[in-house]
């Protein structure tokens, strides 16, 4: 049982590397709250029809971070914005896509739109969209909200939509751009 356990360290050590072990620095300095929110609460409240209307407004671009990722009507939701013409671009947890039932990431890919998977974290925990960053009408969905069926029906969840705020929009899609650079697309060989 101790050599299991130290095994699985060493292997945790491993898979996490060193984007885990990095200092933390100050977080940026506050800035204007400008814009909308709008909110939803689930499961009361349609907050996954929220994500797939905020994708349907998407007129150039949409980052998606996702931990967990099951949803048909998100999935289709971005692969319906794809066929538009949408650059849609997605990072994922790779334990969540690999492992979970019904996961929608072969789906994505199948479909054309770039997939990245993130082997630095122990949790790639982001549940984020962002949705035209550096324009007026720039959008980030946010909350506790995995991209997953059961996140509107068997959880308690939330969801912000914060519009029309470039600022953010902008801090949003460099930290989305910081993510995918640490991650392997998906599909590739594994690095060694």
């Amino acid at each position: 049982m101790i050599a299991i356990r130290a095994l699985l360290v060493v292997t945790a050590a491993i898979t996490i590397g060193p984007a885990v072990a990095q200092r933390a620095v100050p977080p940026a300095p506050p800035f204007a709250a400008t814009g909308s929110v709008q909110l939803a609460f689930a499961p009361w409240e349609d907050a996954e029809g929220m994500i797939v209307a905020a994708i349907g407004e998407a007129r150039r671009q949409i980052l998606v971070q996702a931990f967990s990722f099951t949803s048909r009507r998100i999935a289709a939701a971005l692969i319906a914005a794809k066929g538009r013409g949408i650059e849609v671009l997605v990072t994922a947890d790779h334990e969540q896509a690999a492992s979970t039932e019904g996961s929608r990431i072969r789906e994505l890919a199948a479909a054309g739109i770039p997939v990245w998977l993130e082997t630095h974290y122990v949790a790639a925990h982001n549940k984020v969209m962002v949705i035209d960053a550096g324009t007026y009408d720039s959008a980030v969905v946010t909350g506790s909200f995995n991209w997953t069926s059961g996140a509107q029906r068997k959880n308690a969840e939330n969801v912000l939509i914060l519009r029309r705020n470039r600022e953010l929009a902008q801090a949003y899609a460099a930290n989305w751009q910081r993510h995918r650079d640490g991650a392997v697309r998906y599909g590739a060989a594994p690095k060694r």
